[in-house]
C-alpha cells in the first residue's frame, strides 16, 4: 500500500486526537487529586482482598468494620480504616462512581471542602446508623449478634457527595436531580429497611446540610452546557 500525504496527515490527526484525549483525562484527574489517591488506595486494598481466603477476609474486614463492637473499642481507627476497603471486591464500579461524583465535587469545592463533606457524611451517618442499630438490639428488634456485623465501605461518603452536588446544578434542573436522589435513597427505607439503608439516607441529609461549604464557589452548572468544568 502506498503512503500518500493524505494518509500521513490522517495519521497525524489521529495521533493528535489521542494525545489531546490523554491530556484532557490527565487534567481531569489532576483537578481531583484526593479522589484519585483514594481510588488508588481502594485498588490496592481490593487486590489484597482477592489474595485472602474467604474465611480470613471476613475476619480481617470485621476487625476494620464500624460495627458496634469495634466502635466501642477503637472508634477512630475503624472510622478511618473502614473507608479504605470495599466489601465485595469489585473496584471498577467505584472508579466510575468516583469519577462521576467525587471528582466533580472535588474540582468544584476544592480538596479541603470536598474532604469535609466526605468526612461528615461517613462519620455522622456511621454513628447515627449504628446508634439506631444499638437501640434496635436493646428493644429486641435485632439480634444480639448484630453488634459484630460487617460494615466497611465508602458508600456513606459517596451518598453525601451525591447530595451536595445538588447545589452544583442550576434550577430548575436542580430540583429534578434532588427528587431523583431522594427517591433513590428513600425507597429502600419503605421496603424492609436495614441500618445501612438508614445510614445512606442520613448521609444524603448530611450532604444537603453542607450548603455552607458551597457558598462562594463557582457559578452553578447548567446541564445543557457542554463546556468542561474548570477546577475548583
Amino acid at each position: 500500500m502506498s503512503i500518500t500525504s493524505r494518509t500521513i496527515l490522517g495519521r497525524v490527526k489521529r495521533l493528535r486526537g489521542v494525545s489531546g484525549a490523554r491530556r484532557a483525562v490527565w487534567a481531569y484527574v489532576r483537578g481531583a487529586p484526593g479522589t484519585y489517591v483514594w481510588l488508588t488506595v481502594l485498588f490496592v486494598t481490593t487486590v489484597a482482598l482477592h489474595h485472602m481466603s474467604p474465611e480470613f477476609e471476613q475476619e480481617f474486614l470485621r476487625q476494620r468494620s464500624t460495627n458496634i463492637h469495634e466502635l466501642s473499642r477503637h472508634p477512630v481507627r475503624v472510622l478511618v480504616a473502614s473507608a479504605m476497603w470495599i466489601d465485595g471486591g469489585y473496584w471498577l464500579p467505584y472508579a466510575v462512581l468516583y469519577s462521576v461524583f467525587h471528582a466533580q465535587a472535588e474540582r468544584w469545592l476544592g480538596t479541603a471542602r470536598w474532604l469535609a463533606v466526605c468526612a461528615a457524611a461517613h462519620v455522622l451517618a456511621t454513628l447515627l446508623s449504628e446508634g439506631a442499630l444499638a437501640k434496635a438490639i436493646r428493644d429486641g428488634l435485632a439480634p444480639r449478634s448484630a453488634i459484630n456485623t460487617l460494615d466497611v465501605g465508602v458508600s456513606y461518603a459517596l451518598s453525601g457527595v451525591v447530595a451536595v452536588l445538588v447545589y452544583r446544578i442550576r434550577p430548575p434542573w436542580r430540583y429534578g436531580y434532588l427528587a431523583a436522589v431522594l427517591v433513590f435513597y428513600a425507597v429502600p427505607l419503605g421496603a424492609g429497611p436495614t441500618f445501612t439503608d438508614f445510614g445512606h439516607f442520613v448521609s444524603v441529609l448530611i450532604g444537603l446540610g453542607c450548603y455552607p461549604l458551597v457558598r462562594g464557589r463557582e457559578r452553578v452548572r447548567n446541564p445543557k452546557e457542554t463546556a468542561p468544568v474548570p477546577p475548583g
